[in-house]
Parts: C-alpha cells; structure tokens; sequence
C-alpha cells in the first residue's frame, strides 16, 4: 500500500517520516491544598500532539531540511495532511536535528499540535456556474449548487468537514474524482 506523502503548508515531504507519535493531551491544573493534598481541575478542551521522526538523504539532504525549518519559522496554523490520520489544522510546535553532521544524511525530530479552532479563515463557499454566467444548476428556479474551488494544501476530507457533509457523500457527488488523494488547486468540488 502507497501511502499518501506528509504536507504541511507548502512543504511536502520527498518520503514520510520512519517514526510517528500521537499523544492524546487534556488540560489539567493541579492545585496545592493544606496538608499536602491537591486538587486537580480540567481546564477545557483536548488535542492531539503528533511527534515523529524521519531522515533526508541524497546530495539535497540538507536543502531539504532547511525548506523545512523556513516552514517552521513561518508563523500561524497550517493544513497538516498525515499519510494516515485525517488532515487537521495545526501548529508546528518543534523541530530538531538529531544527527552529527554528515554531508548527505540528515535525522530530524518534529512535533505539530492540532488546533481545534477549525477552519474560519481560507475557506469560501462559492456558487457553480452554469455555463450562461449564472450560478446556479437547471433543476429548478432559486436552487442552488455549492462549490468549493481547491486551493493548495485542501483535502477532500478537509473540504467536506468544512461544508458538513460526510466523506462518502462528497465522494458520491463528483464522481470525476478517481483518486480521493488527488485534487489539484483551482479544481472545482461539488458539495452535495
């Protein structure tokens, strides 16, 4: 099985990292009581910690990992787009470099934390045209089909989580999508 390649942000990883962490973290403050007790209070909501490890190889070994340390310097959230775990807005927390420099080997260390904030800026609903500059479909007067036009960095499970809509559906309502892993910026998706 080929999995799909990591991204996050501009950065798509020429091969997927060797290791992968998820830590599953909740918010808890820890209170000191008289007589040497404590009390403990969850403070809100959980995320997702995602660690991983992987190496670059090869004569741009170190280009590669300098592409993404300037990711990392950039600021705010990203798309992270995990080969296995569904695609989540993230911070990317850390980067390392764990190896004792050799010309074209390079291990690093890195960690994203997801932001459960979700997807308010970037996304825009607009209407399907339909061939006469109108949006619209022809199945009826006042109704209306939705679009999403890909940018960089979407996903189909992105896309329907941002619309409300199940995967499958998506799926189902643009049946030219042969491979979901495969859409391309300033294609056009049907939200059913």
């Amino acid at each position: 099985m080929r999995l799909t390649p990591m991204r996050f942000k501009d950065f798509t990883w020429p091969h997927n990292p060797e290791v992968y962490t998820v830590e599953h973290r909740r918010r808890i403050a820890v209170h000191q009581v008289p007589f040497g007790r404590c009390v403990m209070q969850e403070l809100g909501g959980s995320y997702r910690v995602l660690k991983g490890e992987g190496t670059f190889v090869g004569a741009d070994a170190y280009t590669q990992f300098r592409r993404l340390a300037g990711v990392f310097q950039e600021d705010g959230a990203g798309l992270l787009v995990h080969p296995v775990w569904p695609a989540e807005r993230a911070y990317f927390a850390s980067l390392e470099m764990v190896e004792e420099p050799l010309p074209d080997f390079v291990r690093y260390r890195f960690e994203f934390w997801e932001d459960w904030s979700g997807y308010n800026d970037g996304w825009a609903e607009i209407p399907a045209e339909n061939g006469d500059g109108s949006g619209g479909t022809a199945a009826g007067a006042g109704q209306t089909e939705r679009a999403h036009t890909v940018r960089k960095g979407d996903t189909l499970w992105g896309i329907a989580k941002q619309y409300g809509v199940e995967l499958a559906e998506l799926l189902r309502a643009n049946p030219g999508i042969k491979n979901p892993n495969l859409i391309y910026p300033g294609e056009a998706v049907r939200i059913p």
